[in-house]
């Protein structure tokens, strides 16, 4: 029960009208359920001529409590039946009955449409509500989250474990608001009827509730199980597709194809198993409840054969047409109770998204900034991507960046200069020390407002699967095409663009894979130009690319250089010599900084890198 109310308070909020809707037409329901039932009990007794007593109409007005009321309706409505069979014959009179058995039977439908049809808004808003949700906290985590989260396993909570938790939200609203209406309802006409025999029937009936009860126990434990294998599929498929050319290349096809179907074996055996228990609940309440209307078929047949019954026989069939009616909605009562069981454990990962920290710290009453003036400061930095671990990636970094200048990061793989980088954006808190852009530290800043000062080009060039113009302009609003196309021959990617079909309106596929390195590249150059921001960080921007491409993008990049403060991660050395400062990292540390000229003659690090690089490529 903690757990229905818990979804329910959670994502219900703003559908409280379809709620009360759903809960009133569902009563309506079951009233005129009741109604259309009733009419068996004057067929048997007059039509067939069960009774010989004879019922004259009494004024509502003499009852004097609910029983005499209800006693007095029910006494007017023989007298109104016996008058009809006096005055135009039994025939007429079960035409009549009949007429009254459709209508009620029409209104019942209606209602429980309509009931049902209320709840199909809740449905749909509740899967958009909990994927805008998750997907908002997915957008604000820190970039670090997704370091150790598995990209598949995060989509099949976005999707199956959704899916789940949506359903469990509709049983819970049927188990809270529609089936309980009906029982309660339904048991107290029976109490109203035979308190005896009813009294009997609830003696059986937490009998029956233990049983499947104890089916459904172990499913919340099998669904985390199964949704956990969905994502691991998930992710095996993702890093399928991101490496088949790996893959083919090292003929590694059978190696995949035998580990991706142990995998779909295993997740068939366990959803075999949980369907199985999810399918038993309908005929086991069927078969109990079968069970228990045969017993009291027998024990409130055996009172009236003794006339110990304080009901007439027609009553009793009544009363057993009324109980069974109270069977669908037990067994509609036990599989929600199984789904919801599902749903619950699918929540509780969901929830492991939702409730995630982000870890990055923004003090209170952070300021904005509109732009850059002065310099960057990196003060006596440390960072570790594990606190509890004590690998430093970066250890004691100090260094002035004035505005205006180029700074170049050169090093051996492994060394920090792609992570010193990611801290200055705030992609990661650090650890010890501080980073000040014109004086305020970074943890004062508005996020929005710092990483707008900041363009990223990156050594993967990173486009979205949608057109050429909604990429450059990707981040920068009402850009228009003019705007986009003089980035675009900034770039030197405004050539090329035109020679495509549809120019700027071109589709460039998944990671835009239907372009070249060197084009993806400069459009991701023309991104960053259009942005036009103050601090530029290059990270290795042009290793990537063939020698053609390379003199493109560089010519590009040096002309997105122009005017603005830039950090240059650099592979090739060749590319910035005419930078102002060049730190030489290693093991996290800045060993040495200068010009190029100036390092060349200290003869350390950085002249040992140029040497191997140059004979290398002189070779």
């Amino acid at each position: 029960m903690k757990n229905i109310l818990s979804i329910l308070r959670r994502f219900l909020h703003g559908y409280k009208r379809y709620v009360i809707l759903s809960i009133s037409l569902n009563l309506l329901a079951t009233i005129f359920n009741l109604f259309s039932f009733a009419s068996i009990i004057p067929i048997l007794q007059i039509l067939f001529g069960l009774t010989g007593e004879d019922h004259s109409y009494i004024p509502l007005s003499e009852a004097t409590t609910l029983e005499s009321y209800i006693d007095i309706a029910q006494n007017n409505i023989y007298a109104y039946i016996e008058e009809l069979i006096s005055e135009y014959g039994a025939s007429s009179a079960l035409i009549l009955l009949g007429v009254y058995l459709v209508t009620m039977t029409f209104f019942k439908v209606m209602s429980t449409f309509g009931g049902g049809a209320a709840l199909v808004p809740i449905r749909t808003g509740v899967l958009r509500d909990i994927r805008n949700q998750i997907y908002d906290k997915l957008i604000s985590l820190p970039i670090g989250y997704y370091s150790q989260e598995r990209k598949g396993d995060i989509m099949s909570r976005m999707s199956n474990d959704v899916s789940e938790v949506e359903n469990s939200v509709i049983a819970s609203l049927e188990m809270l608001f529609k089936n309980p209406i009906m029982i309660i309802i339904y048991i107290a006409v029976l109490f109203y009827m035979s308190w005896r025999l009813t009294l009997f029937v609830l003696l059986l009936l937490p009998i029956s509730g233990l049983l499947i009860g104890r089916i459904g126990r172990s499913l919340k434990k099998r669904s985390t199980k199964g949704q956990e294998l969905n994502g691991d599929l998930l992710s095996q498929i993702e890093e399928t597709l991101g490496g088949l050319r790996i893959i083919k290349a090292f003929n590694a096809e059978n190696k995949l194809i035998e580990r991706f179907q142990a995998l779909n074996n295993n997740i068939r055996t366990t959803f075999n198993k949980i369907q199985t228990r999810y399918l038993l609940a309908h005929p086991v309440s069927e078969f109990l409840g079968t069970m228990v209307i045969a017993i009291l078929l027998w024990y409130g047949g055996r009172l009236i054969l003794m006339g110990n019954s304080t009901i007439s026989a027609p009553e009793f069939i009544y009363y057993l047409v009324i109980f069974y009616s109270i069977i669908q909605p037990f067994k509609d009562l036990s599989k929600a109770g199984y789904s919801i069981k599902k749903g619950t454990a699918s929540l509780e990962r969901i929830d492991e998204i939702l409730n995630a920290q982000n870890d990055l710290i923004v003090h209170d009453n952070a300021i904005k900034i509109k732009e850059f003036n002065n310099n960057i400061e990196i003060k006596n930095l440390y960072f570790k991507y594990n606190l509890n671990e004590d690998n430093w990636i970066l250890r004691d970094i100090n260094l002035t960046i004035k505005k205006g200048t180029t700074v170049a990061l050169v090093g051996e793989s492994g060394s920090g200069k792609s992570t010193l980088v990611d801290l200055i954006p705030h992609f990661y808190d650090i650890t010890d020390g501080n980073i000040y852009i014109d004086g305020h530290e970074i943890r004062d800043i508005d996020m929005v407002s710092l990483r707008g000062l900041i363009g990223n080009v990156n050594q993967e060039p990173i486009l979205f699967n949608d057109t050429i113009f909604n990429n450059i302009a990707f981040g920068v609003k009402n850009a228009t095409i003019e705007e986009v196309k003089r980035a675009a021959k900034i770039a030197n990617a405004h050539e090329f663009i035109e020679q495509l079909e549809h120019g700027y309106n071109y589709m460039v596929g998944d990671r835009g894979m239907l372009l070249s390195g060197g084009q993806r590249q400069r459009i991701c150059i023309a991104r960053a130009i259009l942005k036009n921001p103050p601090i530029l960080i290059l990270d290795e921007a042009t290793s990537a690319l063939d020698t053609e491409s390379e003199k493109l993008v560089q010519a590009a990049i040096e002309k997105l250089m122009e005017h603005r403060t830039t950090i240059v991660i650099a592979h090739r050395l060749s590319t910035i010599k005419s930078a102002d400062i060049i730190c030489v990292m290693d093991k996290g540390a800045i060993i040495e900084t200068g010009t190029h000229d100036e390092l060349i003659r200290k003869n350390g690090k950085y002249k040992k890198l140029y040497d191997i690089q140059f004979n290398t490529n002189k070779n």
